[in-house]
């Protein structure tokens, strides 16, 4: 089969490598039909996940149908359009009986192992294991495009970005990031009824994408003021929760920058180097720090409110590619800013 292999910093190709083949009796494998990139993947493209092997299938985001199944399977059978989801889980070891599946002792202690730690999604077919607990059944009304963004993106922006952050009625949240994950957070943000939601990015695209996806106010972050525009719509107090979805220490700072004293910061995004933040005066603010690995412990329901209409994932795609063209798709998405580009949806016709 031929897939996108990662080869070192900087360096990745679209190749043959083996089929997968079922190696434990809780495994599936599915013929993937679309995929997707994540910033993830840029950040192992840039050498920051020193986990990530030579060699490595990169991906862990996509739709597809069950090819083959172990003897132990019980929920997917062949023919079953499934979604693949970004986190493995075994369901019954401690950390997943926890609701913290990113850290299932079954798969060695971290559950994100797509694309990681073995062969991922961006590939013609892939090796899932742990099937039952960690393939969605793909509802018949959604397309491919709409569920693949419950791989990863939605989970991880409602799960770190929304309920890490603490969210509450009446509350101010920023979001610092308008690419997906970010907007993921904005859309639902809205269901813990917050007063205002101010989105922050360096395009104009992007805040106009936000405006449009559940934001109240758009503010630029290429403004030398930006700090002040924030804080002039919290009378000057700071907003509630600071939402930081890019992954560079600036915006991590910046996020402490405008959160008022009691507030909250929730990290969403991938860094790849150590950040200085002020502890200095954090500390005396009372401010609230987390971070995390998404759990994808609501997907179902994000699943639902999909289905409901109550949330609107197409508006996250962009651009389509063919599997033979996911080289292109890797450009487009790197320079995503240069191309107006959020999510790049990669099908196998």
């Amino acid at each position: 089969m031929k897939a996108l292999v990662y080869h070192g910093a900087g360096v990745k190709a679209w190749e043959t490598v083996p089929d997968p083949k079922i190696l434990a009796p809780t495994d599936a494998i599915v013929r993937m039909d679309t995929t997707t990139i994540c910033g993830t993947d840029l950040h192992i493209l840039k050498g920051d996940v020193a986990t990530v092997a030579e060699g490595r299938v990169l991906g862990h985001e996509g739709v597809g149908t069950v090819v083959d199944v172990g003897a132990a399977v019980t929920n997917h059978k062949v023919g079953d359009r499934v979604i693949v989801s970004c986190i493995s889980s075994c369901a019954v070891c401690s950390y997943c009986r926890k609701g913290l599946p990113s850290h299932c002792v079954g798969m060695g202690g971290i559950g994100w192992v797509l694309g990681h730690l073995i062969d991922g999604t961006q590939a013609e077919y892939v090796r899932t294991p742990f099937a039952d607990t960690s393939l969605h059944g793909c509802p018949e009304s959604l397309t491919n495009e709409q569920a693949a963004m419950v791989s990863d993106i939605y989970p991880t922006g409602f799960e770190i970005g929304v309920q890490y952050g603490d969210i509450h009625p009446g509350d101010v949240v920023a979001v610092i990031g308008a690419g997906p994950v970010g907007l993921a957070a904005i859309a639902t943000a809205k269901f813990y009824g917050p007063a205002k939601v101010i989105a922050l990015d360096l395009g104009r695209s992007r805040l106009d994408r936000a405006l449009a996806m559940g934001a109240d106010i758009a503010v630029a972050t290429s403004d030398d003021d930006w700090v002040d525009q924030v804080r002039a719509h919290t009378d000057g107090l700071g907003v509630d929760v600071a939402i930081e979805a890019v992954g560079i220490p600036d915006t991590l700072r910046g996020c402490v920058a405008i959160v008022r004293p009691g507030g909250h910061v929730a990290n969403v995004g991938v860094h790849g180097v150590p950040v200085e933040l002020p502890l200095d005066t954090m500390w005396i603010d009372n401010l609230h720090l987390t971070t995390g690995l998404v759990n994808t412990t609501s997907s179902q329901m994000l699943l639902s409110l999909m289905e409901g209409g109550r949330l609107h994932p197409e508006e996250m795609v962009t651009h389509r590619f063919t599997f033979a063209n996911i080289l292109d798709a890797y450009d487009t998405f790197s320079r995503a800013l240069d191309h107006d580009a959020l999510k790049v949806a990669i099908h196998r016709e």
